[in-house]
């Protein structure tokens, strides 16, 4: 069998693994850290539970195409259940909006709330639909570094629709030509953060986002979102391949332009091929460091991180639901700041996750576990634990205002996540949730291709490559790599 070494097992890296040794290799997956999961972790505090990362489930059908694909029933693994609602949003005025997570109803509901037309709201959703039926299948779905992709009939449909793609408009363009209600532009705003960027920079084809969530549905694993890493982790072994934990590589082994194998902390790996699941920045510079970081992607923005608060709370809030949105009240000062000032703006939007309205047992009877977080720059250099200091506090102000309870009187438990931590236990450049921002209509072909253009059997797969970051394109990516060493080794 040909071996073939994944370093890291974030769910790209897991899922790569799979595709590969389904397909006749012999596959290695060796992980510095000791458990797998890469962002999508979690943590057990006094009789809360917390996912520790990615909590929005959409397109569930990617998870299990990797059980069905080796023979497996994905029930048998992991189980996950549709959300009746999408999100609750909440502003300052006192207007509430839960989001019913169906087109139909949202598009109603909304119309009501926010006195815009039905017909509108339904017909952005449609646009929202056709955006992601044209463009999925080549900026997602395969290499954008193969001539082939553009030769082909899905190509055609998406170059003879470009004009009605949003390319030339950014987002926050496209959403105040649609609404005029200040409220609903910003609801769909706030989808750019899907992928760590700003609404009044990236292109208006991130409207196709609103589909994932309100077209196909927004689900929750059973027992929470690091069930899909569990899950996935099984099915792996289950079907063969091998993992080392504990053990940093150090260096992708590089001979005549060719791979040889990994040198790690305890000794070499021979392989025929490689697949880098880590942060392409720290890839080059600390495990390829002969080779030249691409111009393209040292000069690309990084995406949003984030200062995430977990709070243990001893309280129910019967308001909240499983996602919620606190927006602020000047929303492009907010991502000025972010990418602009490189700070945390005093008035953030504020997402709280409460997997225990979903699953009752990640908190204690009568509790409820909190993932509180902001958006914030990505890490260069500012003074980390005076920003936390600040954010916690606007956060409570603002939460305690809003919510009209004593909010810091019910946190029992917690701790914070900052962009220096993430880059720490997640290897992220700079603490960047999503590698590079997609602020630039070009965005999506300054990204790493998921191949080495003159490295022989070196591939990229992950949220830092194409097609990007968040757990559906991390499957993504593993569908591209897999297929590329497929009609490679032909």
């Amino acid at each position: 069998m040909r071996e073939t070494i994944v370093v890291g097992s974030g769910v790209a890296g897991l899922a790569t693994a799979i595709r590969l040794q389904h397909a006749g290799n012999q596959v290695l997956v060796i992980e510095k850290n000791s458990t797998p999961g890469g962002k999508l972790g979690n943590s057990l505090k006094k009789g809360y539970r917390f996912d520790l990362g990615p909590s929005l489930f959409t397109l569930p059908h990617l998870v299990d195409e990797l059980f069905l694909l080796t023979g497996k029933n994905p029930r048998d693994y992991y189980s996950y259940k549709q959300l009746g609602v999408s999100c609750a949003y909440f502003w300052e005025d006192g207007t509430k909006f839960a989001a019913p997570a169906n087109v139909e109803d949202f598009a109603h509901q909304a119309s009501r709330i926010f006195s815009e037309s039905e017909a509108h709201i339904l017909k952005y959703l449609s646009k929202s639909k056709l955006k992601y039926d044209r463009t999925s299948p080549i900026f997602l779905e395969k290499s954008l570094h193969k001539v082939s992709t553009y030769i082909s009939k899905d190509a055609f449909k998406a170059i003879c629709s470009a004009h009605s793609l949003g390319i030339g408009n950014t987002l926050h363009q496209l959403n105040k030509k649609s609404f005029t209600n200040k409220k609903l532009i910003q609801l769909f705003d706030r989808y750019a953060t899907y992928n760590g960027s700003s609404p009044f920079l990236t292109p208006g084809i991130m409207s196709m986002i609103p589909y994932l969530e309100l077209g196909v549905g927004t689900y929750f694993p059973i027992g929470g979102m690091y069930e899909i890493t569990k899950a996935l982790y099984k099915l792996a072994k289950d079907i063969g391949v091998r993992f080392k934990f504990d053990e940093k590589v150090v260096r992708i082994e590089v001979k005549d332009n060719t791979v040889h194998g990994v040198a790690t902390i305890n000794g070499f790996y021979e392989a025929t091929r490689v697949v880098a699941n880590s942060d392409i920045w720290p890839t080059y510079k600390n495990l390829l460091p002969k080779q030249k970081l691409p111009k393209k992607i040292k000069k690309h923005e990084r995406s949003s991180s984030a200062l995430i608060f977990y709070w243990g709370i001893s309280k129910e809030f019967d308001q909240l639901e499983h996602h919620n949105i606190f927006f602020s009240n000047d929303y492009q000062s907010e991502f000025r700041h972010i990418f602009a000032n490189r700070s945390v703006s005093s008035d953030p939007t504020i997402y709280i996750n409460i997997t225990s309205k979903s699953h009752r047992p990640d908190a204690p009877v009568g509790k409820e576990n909190w993932f509180v977080m902001v958006n914030t720059s990505a890490n260069y250099g500012q003074n980390w634990p005076a920003l936390i200091q600040d954010v916690r506090k606007n956060i409570i102000n603002k939460l305690e205002r809003m919510l009209k309870v004593a909010v810091e009187s019910h946190i029992e438990t917690e701790f914070v996540l900052d962009p220096t931590e993430i880059e720490r236990k997640t290897g992220s450049f700079r603490g960047a949730l999503y590698g590079a921002s997609s602020n630039s209509r070009f965005s999506a072909f300054l990204r790493q291709p998921n191949f080495h253009k003159s490295i022989k059997g070196l591939y990229f797969c992950g949220g830092s490559v194409h097609p990007g970051g968040g757990i559906p394109l991390c499957l993504h990516s593993a569908k591209i790599v897999s297929n590329l060493i497929s009609e490679n080794s032909k």
